[in-house]
């Protein structure tokens, strides 16, 4: 699977000047949803990971995604095992499971995101599952950033990946872009102004 070319195909990765979820910048921003608009290419991708969750054997029922970005991933994912499919919202700023969703105790859990980057919304997703009793046994994306190591990888997880060490990750592919702090950003001394395309905060 060349997930750089199905984003780039999609007309998914950007060049510009923006800023990331976390508030730094970047030359190059993965914009999900325009690869997700299409849904036999969601299924496409959906089947792919879903091929690698399989062969590590991990049981999974649930597939959790964090909204905004990983519902549709976490949907087709959750179809392409074929189990259930739920996501946790925020609500003044906490995330919560909501509109009648349960998780029973024990039930093994793979958290869902279009993308991870540092892991920081699958690990708010992972605190709520937790003390709702699940168990999270997995995370998944189609694309990694390339700060967490997922399944598959030569490389190393950086030292600001959130993701716990002894829970499986798998994505389809790494993306390693340069990040700035604000203060830092090249572009930003050369008078460039950086927009936020992302869901949250847009």
């Amino acid at each position: 699977m060349d997930i750089e070319k199905v984003y780039k195909d999609s007309g998914a990765l950007l060049e510009g000047h923006f800023i990331l979820s976390s508030g730094n910048h970047s030359r190059f921003y993965l914009q999900s949803a325009k690869v997700l608009e299409q849904p036999q290419t969601a299924e496409m991708l959906a089947k792919a990971l879903a091929e690698e969750i399989r062969a590590s054997g991990i049981h999974i029922d649930t597939v959790v995604a964090p909204a905004l970005g990983g519902i549709l991933a976490g949907y087709e994912l959750a179809r392409a095992l074929g189990v259930r499919s739920l996501f946790v919202e925020r609500k003044e700023g906490k995330m919560e499971l909501r509109r009648g969703f349960e998780i029973s105790q024990g039930e093994k859990i793979l958290i869902c995101e279009d993308i991870i980057t540092t892991g920081g919304s699958a690990m708010e997703a992972m605190e709520i599952i937790t003390q709702l009793g699940g168990e999270v046994v997995a995370f998944g994306a189609l694309a990694n950033r390339g700060f967490c190591k997922r399944v598959g990888s030569q490389g190393e997880a950086k030292s600001n990946c959130k993701l716990p060490c002894g829970v499986s990750f798998f994505a389809l592919g790494d993306f390693e872009f340069e990040i700035y702090s604000p203060e830092d950003c090249s572009m930003c001394k050369e008078g460039s102004i950086a927009i936020k395309p992302g869901s949250r905060n847009a």
